[in-house]
């Protein structure tokens, strides 16, 4: 089984948003037992909160439920539970490699790296744009799967 920690800032909009279409790409692909999926924050201020509600309804119009989801805070043992550790923007590959030092050596990634278009999901809590927060997530996650899907 292929363990995967998304990681954003709260742990409240991007990162349970990747931890649940993930999980929805990997069911469709019949592949749901081979990988598992949960996601993480950089900071403590959300722990312990639900999914925010716009990202909460994003991931509902697409069908995908994230019942049951508090924010919770990377830690230590993160770096060896999961086997890879998958940011949302440069700062948060940054913050983790920091944090976790050694343990974390090459497992550390962005999402969109995983695309033809690498960058930084901005954070819809700012920019209010969770659609497109949601689709580059999606692509992101797409192409992680593909990329997994080669090596198994």
């Amino acid at each position: 089984m292929i363990k995967i920690l998304f990681v954003c800032h709260g742990n409240i909009c991007r990162s349970p948003m990747a931890e649940f279409v993930f999980r929805a790409l990997a069911q469709e692909a019949g592949r749901a037992t081979e990988y598992e999926a949960q996601s993480a924050a950089l900071s403590a201020e959300e722990l312990g909160n639900p999914v925010y509600p716009p990202a909460r309804a994003m991931l509902a119009r697409h069908g995908i439920s994230c019942d049951g989801k508090y924010a919770r805070q990377l830690c230590q043992a993160d770096a060896q539970a999961f086997d890879l550790l998958i940011g949302m923007e440069q700062r948060h590959v940054d913050a983790m490699r920091r944090r976790l030092g050694t343990a974390a050596e090459g497992k550390v990634s962005r999402l969109l790296d995983h695309t033809d278009a690498p960058g930084d999901i901005a954070d819809p809590w700012y920019t209010r744009d969770f659609e497109t927060a949601y689709s580059q997530i999606e692509a992101g996650c797409r192409a992680l799967l593909a990329q997994l899907e080669q090596h198994i």
